[in-house]
């Protein structure tokens, strides 16, 4: 049994394998990456490090020969260039006579308006088309997401939002990194979809817990979609991103994140990280490495 993992150099990536070499032979194991410099720690640890890039299909042709269960990390970018690479390495993977594809997807995907949402929505539709037992691991928010914010907090800045009472479901990506690492090798997960999600917060309730471990009252700005764009714009954001970061409060606002699901039990034995817990790792990490 061979289980390969794409975009295994990437920051969830990389702790999807350290999940798995708890409890799988690093020889069973093997990473895609589109440069294996990147690697080289794996390989260093017995495990197979192969090229493979989602913009050139040939290379994914060597990259999953002879895996029988791949995990598929969506890539980064727009969603016109993720719906095309994540088109290439799921025909790459029926070439190569794939068993099993998981895929890290989003929260509700199907029905979501969500920005990111047709990326998902075409992706999931590939997988399925080519008759290949897969797992959706429908991903909520990543809490590292909020990274940049909980940075300027600590600056001493209000947290800026127009994303008003939407609600998230964060959870750290090690938690996501732990569930995905059980369906790639564990067994009964064919045909299955998963909404991982944390406890659904506001902003004010997600501040209010930050609040709580730093000993101080933070301030909530919210503002409308215009304003917004204009306080990252003076933040020093580079331009072409400020759009990205508007449809996401929109997104949030819009509710396309606020689900509720006790998946994550289901995969690795617990709910997600309580919010304090994965608040306090997170500026706990902020600030070692200050």
């Amino acid at each position: 049994m061979k289980m390969l993992v794409t975009g295994a150099t990437g920051k969830l990536g990389t702790k999807v394998v350290e999940a798995l070499l708890k409890t799988v032979p690093a020889e069973q194991l093997a990473v895609s990456v589109r440069n294996t410099e990147k690697a080289e720690g794996f390989r260093a640890r017995g495990i197979e490090v192969r090229q493979g890039d989602f913009d050139h299909p040939e290379t994914l042709d060597t990259a999953f020969a002879g895996i029988d269960r791949l995990l598929l990390i969506s890539a980064d970018g727009d969603n016109e260039t993720r719906i095309r690479q994540h088109a290439n390495a799921v025909a790459a993977a029926e070439r190569a006579g794939v068993k099993f594809i998981a895929y890290t997807s989003l929260a509700n995907a199907k029905e979501s308006k969500n920005l990111f949402a047709p990326t998902h929505q075409a992706t999931e539709e590939a997988i399925v088309k080519t008759g290949i037992p897969y797992s959706f691991l429908r991903n909520n928010w990543y809490l590292e997401n909020e990274i940049p914010s909980i940075q300027g907090v600590l600056a001493g800045a209000p947290w800026v939002t127009s994303a008003g009472n939407g609600k998230v479901g964060w959870a750290p990506q090690q938690d996501y990194a732990e569930a995905a690492a059980v369906v790639l090798s564990g067994t009964g997960h064919e045909n299955t979809i998963y909404e991982l999600s944390g406890k659904a917060l506001t902003q004010e309730e997600l501040v209010a817990s930050l609040g709580t471990i730093l000993g101080k009252e933070i301030p909530v700005q919210q503002v409308d979609d215009a304003a917004y764009a204009e306080i990252m714009k003076g933040a020093g954001l580079p331009d072409f991103l400020i759009p990205m970061l508007v449809d996401i409060q929109r997104s949030i606002r819009e509710g396309t994140l606020d689900v509720e699901s006790h998946d994550f039990e289901k995969l690795i034995g617990r709910p997600a990280t309580p919010i304090i817990e994965a608040l306090t790792q997170m500026v706990n990490g902020i600030s070692t490495t200050k």
